[in-house]
């Protein structure tokens, strides 16, 4: 067992999954990522895999059929995958946000509904708040949906949805008319169901052909246009309107964790790609490992992916205590994906010319890590989120 992003205190349960979660990686994933990420394929072998091991139910209770584990467990689920391939990572990521939010704030008709299939991989979760025109500010969407006796009528546009066509349940946020001063408070979250797959795949529901993207391939980015789309008012989540913004942001919170995990994920895999080079590597008749430069590098990377690990398990523990995780959250994702751009770039650097073939892994990182400075919120909005928090707790008393 590596050194690197170990995590005390974990129950027999716990060590048991990530070693069979571990063991998958290094032979399911690691030997075929780079050729299905070239070549943009879907992972299907890799996610049927993922579900006969049960992961889709990861965190769903066990009265609901899932493994019932914590946030914690999840997270170092998703370290261990992204060190095999961060796209597969993605594959789960979204679908674990929506079992999450609906078992928080799902009706009990809902959780009965949804929990079970969800568990088995039957129902794929996807969500969705950004806008094209929308950046970062949530508050101001412009999707609605407008009330038809006991339906919905949405019309509006969403953007950068993970797992849009190959999921078949969507938590949408949305604007409706609750007539309350701020705009956070007239947003709502419906559950969406539709087909899987592209084009116009239900009356008024139109998810477009995926986005072509630098990295982060393999699985599926798309919008989700709706023109007049019908949803029934049961598929309110937890049958509460105007509660929306509270309950994504709520998932969210879960999502940054699984960023800052899915960026420790390539740093680790980053740093162990670095080491053997560079003890493979020869120059000035010694490998390139025992010239300081390079051994000053690896030392730093370690270090770096030491601390960004502690940093994600930290808040993930939080989080499963109960307690809020904002800031924690948003420390963690803030410094899990910066260290993992430079680590990637140092090893990128170890590899020298070679890390800028294809033939290398290394290669498909330097296209990754990208991505998770801008996921689940920019490192410019995780500054704001742990200023205002950090200012609420050390607010200048008299």
């Amino acid at each position: 067992m590596a050194r690197l992003a170990q995590t005390a205190g974990l129950t027999d349960i716990q060590q048991e999954i990530l070693s069979t979660v571990k063991t998958f990686v290094d032979k399911e994933i690691l030997p075929y990522a780079n050729e299905l990420e070239h070549a943009d394929t879907y992972p299907q072998d890799i996610v049927d895999g993922m579900k006969e091991m049960g992961l889709f139910g990861l965190t769903i209770p066990e009265e609901y059929g899932g493994l019932g584990e914590s946030l914690l467990t999840y997270a170092l689920v998703v370290e261990q995958i992204a060190r095999g391939w961060m796209s597969v990572s993605g594959v789960i990521n979204t679908h674990f946000i929506v079992a999450y939010m609906i078992g928080q704030h799902g009706t009990a008709e809902q959780k009965q509904k949804y929990l079970p299939r969800m568990a088995t991989g039957e129902v794929r979760g996807s969500f969705s708040m950004s806008e094209p025109d929308l950046g970062s500010d949530v508050a101001a969407i412009k999707t609605k949906a407008v009330q038809d006796g006991d339906d919905f009528v949405i019309d509006g546009a969403k953007m950068w949805l993970t797992n849009g066509g190959t999921s078949n349940l969507t938590a949408v946020l949305v604007k409706t008319d609750e007539g309350r001063p701020k705009p956070y408070q007239n947003l709502t979250t419906f559950l969406v169901e539709k087909p899987t797959g592209y084009g116009e795949v239900a009356p008024g529901l139109i998810v477009p052909g995926k986005i072509d993207k630098m990295g982060y391939k393999g699985v599926d980015t798309t919008e989700m246009v709706f023109k007049g789309h019908r949803v029934s008012g049961e598929q309110i989540l937890g049958g509460k309107r105007g509660g929306g913004f509270a309950q994504m942001m709520d998932g969210v919170e879960v999502g940054r964790v699984n960023v800052a995990a899915r960026a420790c994920g390539i740093s680790i895999r980053a740093f162990e790609l670095a080491a053997e080079y560079a003890q493979q590597r020869s120059t000035f008749g010694k490998p390139i490992a025992e010239h300081q430069a390079i051994a000053f590098k690896l030392a730093e990377m370690g270090t770096k992916v030491e601390a960004a690990h502690l940093m994600m398990v930290n808040a993930a523990r939080l989080k499963d205590s109960g307690n809020r995780n904002d800031v924690e959250a948003g420390m963690a994702k803030l410094i899990a994906s910066e260290y993992c751009a430079e680590v990637t770039q140092e090893a990128f650097r170890i590899h020298g010319g070679y890390g800028y073939s294809k033939e290398y892994e290394i290669e498909r990182l330097m296209r990754e890590a990208p991505f998770l400075l801008i996921g689940e919120g920019t490192s410019e909005i995780q500054k704001t989120i742990i200023s205002r928090g950090l200012l609420r707790e050390y607010k200048q008393r008299g």
